[in-house]
């Protein structure tokens, strides 16, 4: 059975840091762009960071530069969001997304985790 799971969200205060993880089964991430967003409350889905397969070139929203870090190990068919100096704003259900572009694009994506800032 394909899924993606994601975990490590939680309470935290601002100016505080939480590693998510999200965790793959059913298929192998090797071959996929991997791709966190994020929906705030009463807020449309939006981009927070994405890895390409091999590592390498990562892509980041302006409003995370610097304080968040994407990361993968294929080898555990995970990928991480090390997420630091959280600010209220940072609020929202973070949700990870695998993408497969070749003759058909294949997309899977977890349940999301939420990740509270507030003191």
């Amino acid at each position: 059975q394909v899924q993606l799971v994601e975990s490590g969200g939680g309470l935290v205060q601002p100016g505080g840091s939480l590693r998510l993880s999200c965790a793959a089964s059913g298929f192998s991430l090797s071959f996929y762009v991997m791709t966190w967003y994020r929906q705030p409350p009463g807020k449309e889905r939006e981009l927070v960071a994405a890895i390409p397969t091999a590592g390498g070139s990562t892509t980041y929203a302006d409003s995370v530069k610097g304080r968040f870090t994407i990361s993968r190990d294929n080898a555990k068919n995970t990928v991480y969001l090390q997420m630091n100096s959280l600010k209220p704003e940072d609020t929202a259900v973070y949700y990870c997304s695998a993408r497969r572009v070749g003759v058909r694009t294949i997309d899977y994506w977890g349940q999301g985790t939420q990740v509270t800032v507030s003191s």
